[in-house]
């Protein structure tokens, strides 16, 4: 099919980027489009601080008309974490109505091809891009997170990772050429000559599932696989952060209609209060994919009861660091409590476990006991934090009452190392901000075993007592094999431990951070290098993104003719 003039010119703005992009997951080499500082932003049509923060304050108290067909009511009700009610109301679907209308646009981008697929999906982002100070709002207003980490994790790390996952889905769709001339000898005979074409063909409908802690950086890879392998894409957002979803669904919405497709390709699904319609979406026969961040429970519930869809999740673990030996005591001590602290723990991929032996440490400062580790933990993360205004920056807010609940819980659990205390945010008084907890606990402990196996997701962390390292490593293995995990992290100066701790990562699949001590830290990954999650272990089934993560999200069908 020829490509209209407007995909042409998409195509010719956008291929340097792609081909960019395609070396960078190639080399895995640090390279990003995006600009990670606010003041890069206000120039070539990029909504500067003061005019993001405006379009955001525009946007509360109003309906967010999206013009999609089957709109049945308006729904709504987020209310910040930081305390402000955000008045939003979104069109509530009609389904019977609304997912025909998606697949009937799917034929023409199909047959659009992965270039201009492509090319369409990076001028979504790069229109995303250009607002990013308002969607920046948006996800600190619905994640809790603190301004500086919603604008960077909701903004360009986001959009680093939707501008992978096309990388990605470009790459493996033209793995496969889309013609050739196919001849066979037939000895004296004339040979036998076949003319085949091989086209990338959608699935079906894929279904996104979004999550209240990162609806950005989470949903657009699943977001933007699906859309740059030809499937329609049905956001669901997380009732608690629909707006930042909404956001990107108003965006490309706009750039598929101006570029001749049908705008029905990108469709938002809110949902009224308890309604819980994410279980009756994901059976619906015209949903083919779905991609999911959120609990153990329901992404077990997902793979078991989607039988007609391709399924992604990524649900909880626990996440371990073994301490056993330092060249830098001071580093890994200051490396780990920011590891703690960042957006009050609530990460897939925030340490919880920190597994240290019973009679203490080597470090480049002498002998350190079990208790003096977790002392000068405590009084580390205590110095990070001690200043209210750089803690706020740092904890954001809690996301949810469960956080809370689970945080003010875990103190009985064991002894304290360091207690949780209470922060005011002098901009939202209303928001709920704590430090961290740690809780000494005992691996030779029974009663203790169910607290550090099981995940405590948020500002919650437990120094766990073992043996030795043997046995460390050994509670390792098994941690990653029941429960899964998204991380794991050591601090060693033995290669002997060393080895020991990558052999039970390669062979219980998980992502290995050892002896961080810098500005790098366990639990952020960044997009074209890092992988997140190993799909590997029970914590998820898929990476944020390798060949596999896009792969089956198209099949080929191929015509074969008579020369």
């Amino acid at each position: 099919m020829t490509a209209r003039p407007t995909a042409h010119e998409l195509i010719a703005k956008h291929r340097p980027t792609l081909d960019q992009a395609l070396e960078a997951i190639r080399t895995r080499a640090y390279w990003s489009p995006h600009p990670e500082h606010p003041k890069a932003y206000g120039e070539h049509g990029s909504l500067d601080a003061a005019a993001g923060k405006a379009a955001f304050d525009a946007l509360l108290g109003t309906r967010l008309d999206l013009d999609q067909p089957g709109t049945d009511d308006w729904v709504g009700g987020e209310v910040s974490p930081y305390g402000i009610e955000l008045g939003v109301s979104y069109p509530h679907a009609d389904l019977d109505v609304l997912l025909p209308a998606m697949r009937a646009g799917q034929a023409a981008w199909r047959d659009a091809g992965p270039e201009t697929r492509a090319a369409v999906c990076l001028e979504i982002l790069k229109r995303i891009s250009d607002r990013t100070h308002e969607f920046a709002h948006a996800v600190m207003h619905t994640s809790g997170q603190a301004f500086m980490m919603a604008f960077q994790a909701g903004g360009p790390h986001a959009q680093d990772r939707g501008l992978e996952a096309v990388a990605y889905a470009y790459a493996e769709q033209t793995r496969t050429p889309g013609t050739a001339e196919w001849s066979k000898p037939q000895g004296k005979r004339d040979p036998l000559t076949l003319t085949k074409t091989f086209t990338p063909v959608p699935r079906g409908i894929a279904l996104m599932i979004g999550c209240n802690t990162f609806p950005t950086w989470n949903g657009y890879p699943g977001l933007f696989a699906s859309l740059a392998t030809g499937n329609a894409v049905l956001v669901k957002p997380h009732p608690r952060a629909v707006l930042p979803l909404a956001l990107t669904v108003q965006v490309a919405r706009e750039v598929l209609a101006e570029a001749g497709f049908d705008p029905n390709l990108v469709a938002l699904a809110a949902e009224r209060a308890g309604e819980g319609i994410a279980k009756t979406l994901a059976t619906r026969p015209e949903i083919r994919i779905i991609d999911y961040t959120g609990s153990t429970a329901f992404g077990d519930w997902l793979e078991a009861n989607a039988r007609q869809a391709q399924v992604y999740t990524e649900k909880a673990g626990v996440n371990t660091v073994i301490v056993q030996s330092t060249d830098d005591y001071q580093g890994m001590l200051a490396n780990l409590a920011f590891s703690l602290s960042l957006y009050s723990g609530q990460m897939c991929t925030t340490p919880q476990n920190l597994l240290i032996p019973r009679e203490g440490i080597s470090t480049n400062e002498g002998h350190k006991s079990f208790d003096e580790v977790t002392g000068d933990l405590a009084r580390a993360v205590d110095g990070l934090l001690g200043d209210d205004a750089r803690a706020n920056a740092l904890l954001g807010a809690i996301v949810n009452p469960d956080v809370k609940a689970r945080l003010e819980a875990a103190a009985d659990l064991g002894e304290v190392a360091l207690a949780s205390r209470e922060i005011t945010n002098p901009d939202f008084p209303d928001a709920v901000v704590r430090t961290p907890v740690i809780v000494k606990l005992d691996a030779a402990k029974p009663d203790d075993e169910a607290a550090y196996l099981g995940e405590c997701f948020g500002p919650v962390s437990f120094a766990v007592a073992v043996d030795s390292v043997t046995d460390a490593v050994d509670l390792l293995r098994r941690t990653i094999r029941e429960q899964g995990a998204m991380t794991v992290g050591a601090h060693t100066v033995d290669p002997e431990v060393a080895w020991a701790i990558e052999e039970v990562c390669l062979e219980e699949p998980a992502q290995l951070s050892l002896n961080l001590t810098g500005g790098v830290y366990v639990n952020q990954t960044a997009a074209f290098s890092d992988f997140h999650g190993s799909g590997g272990n029970p914590a998820a089934n898929a990476a944020l993104t390798d060949g596999a993560y896009v792969a089956n999200r198209f099949r080929v069908v191929e015509v074969r003719k008579e020369a």
